[in-house]
């Protein structure tokens, strides 16, 4: 017999103050001393006002590691041992150890068991699939699950102008830079959520957790979003360990890229209409069952594409239902569905009864994730 499993808190970690977007290149310093001819019209179309980044501008030195972020995320929920500690990121501070035991050690908890899961976006909500599925069969009682990311350090002006020293006569590599690589300066910063699974709601409201669906769209599609590796022009990745740094450059092959062109013509069929069509079939869902719609956008450019990709499927959920914290927190990757989750059930606006749906998509190769969620 399965456990019911809940989730009794939630919590959120975002360093320092807020950044403005007048302020951005004073944090994150200004790519050969010149503002950055891309950055108003990509915040003028991702809609982000704010955001947070763990650089003391003091210094401007990057003040936390990405698992001292987490473990403070973890604080926030008032506990003390778990389990099962399960961590997502797509930024871990090394190869190995592995970020789950990283954040252990920081927490200094009691012995558990630690898994992190890989990825982007989704690595978080892999995370906390695999923490529902450990209490969901009776193997644990209890299971702290995050999603964070450290991205700032990947974004400071001087990785670029490095890069540019090995590109500086190719007019290509140049617009690369300002259209795969400067894009995303503008679009991902820093912060971490968390949450407590539990096999017994504590209230006074908790969230039941009904199901979470994933899903990789990897065998039709190439690689769109990719750090660690370069890209041919036939679509083939190539990673890191072909490389002879010296030649290419340190900086090329670990900055985060994103094919913009890809991601526009296939990230709504890919990740919203054809699995959450599928979903539908399977779970019998339609917009009555949904009265919170939690979507993890990397820009608002792709808010009326997802409502246009819903309606397409006969779930054409209204905007007063969606919740979304993108304009004051910015893009976090694998931590802004665990932040979204925190402040809507901090609100105060969620009541007994209503259901959520989570929908995090992820670029890297077109994978999605939806979690469906009742408060108790």
């Amino acid at each position: 017999m399965t456990k019911d499993v809940y989730i009794n808190q939630t919590a959120a970690y975002l360093p320092f103050e807020a950044v403005g977007n007048d302020d951005i290149e004073a944090v994150l310093g200004m790519i050969g001393d010149k503002p950055s001819r891309a950055k108003r019209i990509i915040l003028r179309s991702n809609g982000i006002t704010s955001r947070h980044y763990a650089i003391d501008r003091t210094t401007g030195k990057v003040a936390m590691s990405n698992a001292q972020l987490t473990a403070e995320a973890i604080r926030g929920l008032n506990v003390d041992h778990a389990d099962v500690l399960a961590t997502g990121t797509s930024t871990p501070d090394q190869l190995m150890p592995n970020h789950a035991v990283m954040v252990h050690g920081e927490l200094g908890w009691p012995r558990l068991e630690a898994v992190a899961t890989s990825g982007i976006c989704l690595s978080g909500t892999a995370a906390f699939k695999h923490a529902w599925l450990a209490i969901k069969a009776g193997e644990a009682s209890r299971a702290v699950v995050s999603g964070s990311e450290l991205v700032s350090p990947q974004l400071m002006a001087k990785h670029f102008e490095a890069e540019n020293e090995h590109k500086v006569t190719a007019l290509e590599n140049r617009l690369e830079i300002a259209f795969e690589k400067d894009f995303l300066r503008w679009m991902l910063s820093d912060g971490a959520g968390a949450l407590l699974l539990e096999d017994k709601p504590t209230g006074p409201l908790s969230l039941k957790i009904q199901w979470i669906d994933l899903s990789s769209a990897a065998h039709e599609l190439p690689a769109c979003m990719y750090s660690g590796a370069e890209k041919t022009d036939d679509q083939v990745l190539h990673g890191w360990r072909e490389y002879n740094m010296d030649e290419l450059g340190e900086q090329s092959i670990f900055a985060i890229k994103q094919d913009v062109r890809l991601l526009n013509e296939n990230v709504i069929r890919a990740t919203v209409s054809e699995p959450l069509a599928i979903i539908m079939a399977k779970r019998g869902l339609s917009v009555a069952d949904i009265d919170w719609f939690l979507p993890h956008m990397s820009s608002n450019y792709f808010a009326e594409p997802i409502a246009e990709g819903l309606r397409v499927i006969g779930l054409d959920i209204p905007r007063e239902r969606w919740f979304t914290n993108l304009t004051s927190r910015g893009n976090m990757g694998a931590a802004s569905p665990f932040v979204i989750l925190h402040e809507l059930f901090q609100s105060g606006r969620i009541q007994k009864g209503e259901k959520l749906l989570m929908y995090i998509p992820e670029s890297g190769r077109f994978s999605t994730g939806f979690v469906y969620l009742e408060a108790v």
